[in-house]
């Protein structure tokens, strides 16, 4: 699952330039990227792309005032970064691994012609393109970050792991949840604006 290659076959190219095209094109061409840049085994720019969202991201909740990490040793500085670097280095690749081998299990038994776990980690990977926006202190801004990295992990499933595009998007309803919904906090983000919670919902439906 953790597998890098130093030759992969296809792939994206290494650096900052390279990170940047990549998260351009996922946004306006996603299509283009889960076809031309997910290749089998090559994590290593996913696993980087992932962590430079999460990085902006939770640089943004800071600048903004919106994060609330502990503070040890009455360092409040040490302990933001040490948290910030807790969660790009260790809390988000663990997280990706999580929601994609999720995702394959859910893959099993409806695409049998799926590609591997790597390529599932890229598409997640990718697909979180659009939450480097997920740290601003604007709910609705946070929603349709959130919203369009779910439709991105629909279309990028359906092209790597050749299943149609609505299949694709109700295969991926969960692992969109989880990593979206409460990984970059869309559903809070939903609840300010919508003024519903969780137990209005369960209400409704009761």
């Amino acid at each position: 699952m953790t597998q890098w290659v130093e030759n992969p076959s296809g792939g994206r190219d290494r650096g900052a330039a390279a990170l940047a095209r990549a998260w351009v094109e996922v946004l306006v061409r996603p299509r283009r990227l889960f076809r031309s840049g997910v290749a089998p085994g090559d994590q290593a720019p996913g696993l980087v792309f992932a962590g430079a969202v999460v990085l902006v991201e939770e640089l943004t909740r800071i600048a903004t005032g919106a994060a609330a990490y502990p503070v040890l040793s009455d360092q409040p500085a040490l302990s933001t970064v040490l948290f910030l670097a807790l969660a790009v280095v260790l809390v988000a690749p663990a997280a990706l691994h999580l929601t994609a081998a999720l995702q394959t299990v859910i893959l099993i038994a409806a695409a049998p012609d799926r590609a591997g776990v790597s390529e599932t980690v890229q598409v997640i990977a990718y697909a979180a393109a659009p939450c480097v926006f997920a740290g601003l202190p604007y709910p609705g801004v946070r929603v349709a970050a959130t919203a369009y990295a779910s439709v991105l992990l629909a279309v990028g499933v359906s092209d790597v792991h050749d299943v149609a595009l609505p299949k694709a998007a109700v295969l991926t309803a969960v692992p969109a949840a989880l990593a979206f919904g409460y990984g970059f906090r869309g559903f809070a983000a939903l609840s300010e604006v919508t003024g519903l919670t969780w137990a209005d919902v369960a209400a409704s439906l009761a």
